[in-house]
This record gives structure tokens, sequence and C-alpha cells, in this order.
């Protein structure tokens, strides 16, 4: 624990422009000690005068790769992410801390399908854990169902399309806003009917990961739940404010 907290620089190998809005950055660390399916990183900036600012980013790559990547979305008004995808350069120093977190990670023996569900950004833990899938034999069935307002706005979209190769992998996108004109597959939001679709009877024991903003969390979570799902069988994921109470 000590190590994972301890702050460390990593040095900006490549920059890889994923969407207008995300990029991704690999990093070379001396000390990296290695990751989990799943985990996160802090990321601190500090200002020429001594301010700091630092948020959290999932890890995208798998454990077997080897350097340490993370995809950031630019958010409007933010205080990091505009830096890390407008300014940043090849052979700048990234100070960061991790990987952080135990309970939203992958297990190698999940014991039934295992369904990814995201939204947006919601996918970059999702590519960690396809990646490590591949990497190790990719053993059972795994599901992902991502929602983007477009095909441009997929984060992976060529990977992804790769890893649905396998038999043993579904891929599925609802987009929300913008479609190709001979589109066949979901338009719109997730709903309980998608998501009785792909996820599948509850008696399956299907172990679910849901990632993005918290009202989408929120919205899937109660859906598998009222669907038969245990809520033990259901890690979470999210980012921005929570939900407002009603």
């Amino acid at each position: 624990m000590p190590g994972r907290l301890t702050w460390q620089v990593g040095t900006v190998v490549e920059l890889i422009a994923e969407t207008p809005r995300c990029r991704s950055i690999v990093l070379e660390l001396s000390d990296w000690a290695g990751h989990r399916p799943g985990q996160h990183v802090e990321v601190r900036l500090t200002a020429a005068e001594g301010y700091q600012a630092q948020r959290s980013y999932s890890i995208a790559s798998a454990p077997e790769d080897g350097f340490l990547v993370l995809t950031v979305e630019r958010v409007v008004a933010g205080e990091v992410s505009p830096y890390l995808v407008d300014d940043l350069r090849v052979g700048d120093l990234v100070e960061l801390r991790g990987p952080i977190g135990g309970s939203f990670v992958w297990d190698d023996s999940p014991n039934g399908p295992v369904i990814l569900i995201a939204e947006g950004s919601g996918v970059v833990p999702f590519r960690s854990m396809l990646r490590h899938w591949v990497a190790t034999g990719g053993d059972g069935d795994v599901r992902l169902l991502y929602s983007a307002r477009s095909l441009q706005a997929v984060l992976y979209l060529n990977e992804l399309m790769r890893a649905a190769a396998y038999d043993e992998v579904d891929i599925r996108f609802a987009l929300t806003q913008e479609w190709p004109q001979r589109w066949h597959g979901h338009r719109g939001r997730i709903d309980g009917r998608l998501l009785e679709e792909v996820v599948g009877p509850a008696a399956g024991r299907p172990l679910c990961f849901v990632c993005g903003p918290s009202s989408f969390v929120e919205m899937v979570t109660n859906a598998l739940v009222v669907q038969g799902n245990a809520p033990a069988r259901i890690k979470t994921e999210r980012f921005g404010p929570p939900p407002a109470s009603s």
C-alpha cells in the first residue's frame, strides 16, 4: 500500500488521438509495480505558482502491456483534463500515484458470464479488462454494451471490433444521437429491454461491471436489480456529480 500511494513521475512516450475530445497517454514509469484490470491512478498537476490539482483516471492498458496507458476525455472548465488532452507533449513528465481500487477489478474466475456496461469514457477500464482477457487466453463468455453519442465518439472502435471476432465476445453499441444510414444496432439510450437482452437471465449468475456518469450507473444498476440480478454481482465505477435526490 505505501508504494502505491507514493507519487512517482512517468514520461510521455506516445499520444494517441482517440476522438476529438479524448486521447490516450502512453507513459513509461521506472517504478511501476503493475496493476489489476479495472484499477485507476491519480494524476497531479502543479502550476508554476505552486497551485495543485489532481484527478483520478482509469487505466486503459492491460497488466501485460509494456506501458501504462490513460485515456482522458476533455471536461469543459476542467482543471486537469484540458491540459492532458490539448497541451501535453511527448517527452513531458506526468506525476501520478497508484494503482488504486480493489473492488472494481477483473476476476479471472468469474463463475458465470461477464457483462461490461459503459457510457462514454466509462469504457476505459473495460479496454484493460478485454486486453487482459485476450492476453491470458480468453476463457468464458464476455459481453460489452457500450453507449455513445455516435460511432465517431466510440473509443477504441477498431480494437473493439477485433475483440468481437472472438466467438466468446459479444460487443454491442447503443448510439444515442447519430448513427449510420444503415445502422441495425440499438438507437437511443440503454434501457431495461436492451439490458435484459444483453445480460440474459439472472439465473445464469452474470458478473456485471457498470461504468460511466453517476446517473447512468444508477439507472443501469437499478434496472439490473429489478431484473433479478444480485447486487453483490454488480460492480460499479462512476464519475461526475451524484444524481439529485428525488
